[in-house]
């Protein structure tokens, strides 16, 4: 079977139609991996919900998604995102609302544990580095742990007690050494590359094929200011930060 793994799609359905549009000419996929942040920060945060639900999927809460149905608290946000956090909050259906309540703060598929953050805080901490990634490794079970939060696409795995960090391969083989992966951002990519990325896990081949699609930034962001939302989340689109 093929999973497409996505993390922090952030209200960008252009960006979300992109990757879908990507997996369909790829030859598809069985299931869509979701790592959480479906909402926040961009102007269609119900449209990338439905959207996502007319896939079968497994996904996981992220810290905007909480945030914008009240559930946790957004006083940590920057300003821009507690902006966009309130925005978004208006936007929402009583159906989104209902489908971000439900989202559990991990999930378990095969060898994989799926969170937004970390497994040891879900919701909050962020893996950028191996240091960080090292503490993880006694937080879940299976063999692979997959997040987001960061946008950063990266590779951490636990060899003989020592933790080591590699940006993400564009093929990734899994074999016996446990890892933590980070497919990168769909909806707002912060590692100097502003495409969409996303990954598709092949469970014959025991490949994870790391991938980066282009999209209409400039349309995004007509819709942000149309929108009202901060100026920097808008203009931060076009340079992958």
């Amino acid at each position: 079977m093929r999973y497409a793994i996505l993390a922090d799609i952030h209200g960008n359905f252009d960006a979300f139609q992109s990757v879908l549009q990507d997996i369909d000419d790829r030859g598809g996929v069985d299931e869509l991996w979701c790592l959480g942040d479906i909402v926040g920060y961009g102007p269609e945060p119900s449209d990338c919900l439905a959207l996502l639900r007319e896939h079968p999927h497994i996904c996981v809460a992220g810290n905007h998604d909480w945030a914008a149905i009240g559930k946790i608290d957004a006083t940590d946000f920057n300003p821009d995102a507690a902006a966009a956090c309130k925005w978004t909050a208006g936007q929402l259906t009583i159906a989104d609302k209902e489908y971000l309540q439900s989202l559990p703060r991990t999930a378990t598929c095969g060898k994989f544990t799926l969170a937004h953050g970390s497994p040891r805080d879900p919701l909050n901490e962020y893996i950028f580095s191996a240091l960080s990634a090292a503490g993880n490794f006694r937080s879940f079970g299976t063999d692979y742990c997959l997040v987001g939060h960061t946008h950063v696409p990266a590779v951490f795995t636990d060899s003989e007690g020592h933790c080591l960090k590699a940006s993400m391969p564009t093929v990734l083989h899994l074999g016996g050494v446990r890892s933590i992966i980070n497919p990168g951002g769909v909806g707002q990519p912060r590692d100097g590359d502003p495409r969409a990325g996303y990954a598709i896990y092949d469970d014959v081949e025991r490949v994870i094929y790391s991938y980066r699609i282009p999209y209409d930034i400039t349309a995004v962001q007509e819709k942000m200011r149309e929108r009202g939302l901060p100026v920097y989340l808008s203009e931060r689109l076009s340079e992958g930060l």
